[in-house]
């Protein structure tokens, strides 16, 4: 097994994962909400965030590594919020729940300006470069997109029902449902190529090198 890949990918999420969660905890603590501030997630140490979420931090990444021969990586975090000043501050929840996929532009963004500088790579330590940076560009641009998407218990949501509030009738009506999280997820799974592919490779075309060249 090739243990280079699956390392990088572990890594990058790991990484982007805290910088989403320190994000939605920034924000939230200029917004009045000290939970997170409180609960040590405001910070870009991983430790934290791990201990909060091992299981979407630390095992469900190794076993998406394992099961899809680090073809890809999947996981998740979370940053606590006061319920009731969400409610009481809803264009603030909603700023809150838009600085976690913003954070994960901002990534993509300084990968993608790696990338444009780097070019082809010609040595063992440009193309280093040029993987890591290619990693957080696609791992970011998909945390991004997916996190977007306006469904609980994604940041979309959070959006959405912070800017237009009836929207938790919506919202509330499909949590009634029975099961509602797994119709959720797959409906997900067969969104998310439609969303992401053409997006990602809009982005990868205004490169001067295609990391697909050099994979």
């Amino acid at each position: 097994m090739n243990w280079e890949p699956m390392l990088l990918l572990f890594v990058t999420l790991i990484i982007s994962l805290t910088v989403h969660e320190a994000a939605h905890s920034f924000f939230a603590y200029l917004g009045g909400d000290r939970t997170a501030y409180y609960g040590g997630q405001m910070t870009l140490n991983p430790l934290p965030h791990m201990q909060r979420e091992p299981f979407g931090m630390i095992v469900l990444p190794i076993i998406s590594l394992v099961m899809s021969g680090a073809s890809y990586c999947f996981g998740y975090a979370h940053a606590p919020v006061d319920a009731n000043w969400a409610a009481r501050n809803p264009r603030k929840a909603a700023l809150m729940s838009f600085a976690g996929p913003l954070s994960n532009v901002a990534l993509a963004a300084i990968a993608f300006g790696v990338l444009w500088i780097v070019g082809r790579p010609d040595g063992d330590a440009s193309r280093a470069v040029f993987k890591i940076a290619d990693t957080f560009l696609f791992l970011n641009v998909l945390l991004a997109v997916f996190n977007l998407i306006p469904l609980r218990p994604l940041d979309g949501a959070g959006v959405v029902s912070g800017l237009y509030p009836r929207a938790n009738r919506f919202y509330d009506a499909i949590d009634r449902i029975p099961f509602s999280f797994v119709l959720v997820f797959l409906l997900l799974i067969q969104v998310m190529p439609y969303l992401f592919g053409p997006i990602y490779l809009e982005i990868v075309r205004l490169l001067p090198v295609s990391p697909f060249l050099v994979r």
